[in-house]
């Protein structure tokens, strides 16, 4: 399973992005779906998640800001980022956990991760 994210870029504080990451190769089933950041010096951390049913996390930072989606017929997930601040400058990593027949469970995989730049 390979995910490639896109959508990144250079923003000016208050502004909008939209981030997307869709899963390809010998997908069966994909359960959760979800975002994470790492900024420089900082560990990653969790933005939002989302369940094959829908149901979302987020952390406390970006509540009300930003929100998560997926697309299940094209095994797809998007952040959509509102009211951007500079301390939303970070690499950010979509990941999906996706079933291998071989192990017969529920595996992680990441993308290569997108850039996102907030300035003031």
């Amino acid at each position: 399973v390979q995910l490639q994210a896109s959508g990144g870029g250079l923003v000016q504080a208050g502004g909008s992005l939209r981030l997307s990451c869709a899963a390809s190769g010998s997908i069966f089933s994909i359960n959760g779906m979800g975002w994470y950041r790492q900024a420089p010096g900082k560990e990653r951390e969790l933005v939002a998640g989302i369940t094959s049913g829908g149901v979302t996390n987020y952390a406390d930072s970006v509540k009300g800001r930003f929100t998560i989606s997926r697309d299940n017929a094209k095994n797809t997930v998007f952040l959509q980022m509102n009211s951007l601040k500079p301390e939303d400058t970070a690499v950010y990593y979509c990941n999906a956990d996706s079933w291998v027949a071989a192990s017969r469970r529920f595996e992680t995989y990441w993308g290569q991760g997108t850039q996102v730049t907030v300035s003031s």
